[in-house]
């Protein structure tokens, strides 16, 4: 029998204390120890962002001379890093496409995305939603990566994550799926990490 949800739990109460606006921070400081995604001057994109965790975070490894693009459909309050900028709007249209790109001219170093659906508790639906999300993630990067870039995307586990990660191996040099100490015990949810974009 699964545990029952709960949302304060110990990485929600330590997110609060250390300032941090969600818990998920520390699943990107998770995926950093063990996957090296940052470096100092990088520019990131992080899609679906709020409500700013990962930008958070992403700032603190790219430092001052990087840049972190933050973007979602939700307004996400402002961030005080001079290397911070959050975006308004859906990265399906090619508008969004454009603001990004005009950041980063040659192209992302790294592009994240821990974008989730709102969930509607019919598993079916809920499935093709977060597949979705994370297809769109795999289109985005292939737009905003620059050669040798890297690529991370939640997913989850299901009949739908084989395909998927078959779908996205020929644009990297390596796809690595991993889950997370931080992710919490009731979720199926892991992120796959693209590594060395081919372009």
């Amino acid at each position: 029998m699964s545990k029952p949800y709960n949302r304060k739990d110990t990485y929600y109460k330590q997110a609060k204390a250390e300032g941090y606006r969600s818990r998920a921070a520390y699943k990107l400081k998770e995926l950093h120890d063990k996957f090296k995604l940052f470096k100092k001057g990088d520019r990131v994109a992080d899609l679906g962002c709020w409500p700013g965790g990962w930008v958070q975070v992403a700032c603190g490894y790219v430092g001052e001379s990087g840049k972190v693009i933050g973007v979602d459909l939700v307004e996400c309050d402002p961030l005080p890093f001079s290397q911070a900028l959050l975006i308004s709007g859906d990265v399906r249209d090619d508008s969004t496409i454009a603001q990004l790109m005009e950041q980063a001219p040659d192209g992302f170093d790294l592009v994240i995305s821990d974008m989730s659906p709102k969930h509607t508790g019919i598993r079916e639906a809920d499935v093709a939603a977060m597949s979705h999300c994370s297809e769109l993630s795999l289109w985005a990067a292939q737009r905003l990566l620059k050669p040798g870039g890297h690529w991370v995307t939640k997913v989850f586990r299901n009949h739908e994550l084989g395909p998927f990660v078959q779908q996205a191996r020929p644009y990297f040099e390596k796809v690595n799926q991993s889950g997370l100490k931080s992710t919490r015990k009731s979720s199926s949810e892991i992120y796959l990490i693209g590594m060395g974009y081919k372009g």
